[in-house]
């Protein structure tokens, strides 16, 4: 991870719009073709052929940090169930009420961006499932709306846990958001959980991936012998959700919505 905390030029923040809406349209078509019987290989395939059709390179394929089996070798994370991060694609096919999380980085115009979402595929819909994907996407909401220039970091992470832990999860601070710019995980890691009114104070430029994620009753992580998926420990339900987003002169701005170009 990167020790110093890169400020994006106009420039840049302008290619990264262009990232940000090529990951989002990735996740969406994503989303759209996963039903009842697809395998999480083809949805890496898809995911290879759309970005690389789009003149945009793999934040994963080689990415190979302290805390994987690298380098991963794909180019989507599919994590399923009891998994909630880095879920490394295999020979499995979906089944009607699985709870997918899909997390997506491309490089385009020499900018990143990350973004992930959750959804139950087929006609099910378990309670539990769907009040876990609501609370991430509510707590991101929340992140999102407490951002903002002058900002501190811990003000994020304690508007992140106080949706989280207030839905009754536990939360894991090991894994969280994190900046991101020329490069996909960069300084500073932004935890999904803290005290408001400490850490560094957010300016105009700086990128930030925000990604809630959360389990049903445990903040233990175990993970497969793939070297890369981490699980629930308990083998419960978890969810992710991630937007990238940068800061601006009064207030931020979301990159990672769908059909923005």
């Amino acid at each position: 991870m990167a020790s110093v905390i890169e400020i994006l030029s106009p420039t840049q923040v302008a290619r990264a719009r262009d990232t940000g809406a090529l990951v989002a349209d990735i996740l969406q078509s994503l989303r759209e073709r996963s039903t009842v019987g697809t395998n999480l290989l083809e949805i890496d395939q898809w995911a290879k052929e759309i970005m690389l059709g789009a003149g945009a390179t793999s934040c994963y394929v080689d990415y190979a940090p302290s805390f994987g089996r690298g380098p991963f070798g794909h180019y989507i994370c599919t994590s399923v169930n009891d998994g909630v991060l880095h879920g490394l694609p295999h020979d499995y096919a979906l089944a009607d009420g699985d709870l997918l999380s899909l997390d997506l980085a491309v490089i385009l115009g020499g900018v990143a961006a990350d973004s992930a979402i959750s959804f139950v595929v087929g006609e099910s819909r378990p309670a539990e499932s769907i009040r876990l994907i609501e609370t991430t996407e509510r707590a991101l909401a929340t992140a999102i709306a407490t951002a903002g220039p002058g900002v501190k970091l811990g003000d994020i992470s304690a508007a992140i846990g106080g949706v989280l832990t207030g839905a009754g999860y536990p939360v894991n601070t090991e894994f969280g958001g994190h900046g991101i710019g020329t490069t996909m995980h960069q300084d500073p890691h932004v935890p999904n959980d803290g005290r408001a009114g400490r850490g560094y104070k957010l300016r105009p430029g700086l990128m930030l991936a925000l990604e809630p994620w959360v389990m049903v009753d445990t903040d233990e992580l175990v993970t497969d012998d793939d070297g890369w998926t981490l699980r629930s420990a308990t083998g419960c339900r978890t969810a992710h959700s991630e937007h990238t987003v940068v800061v601006t002169e009064d207030g931020v701005d979301v990159l990672t919505l769908p059909s923005r170009r």
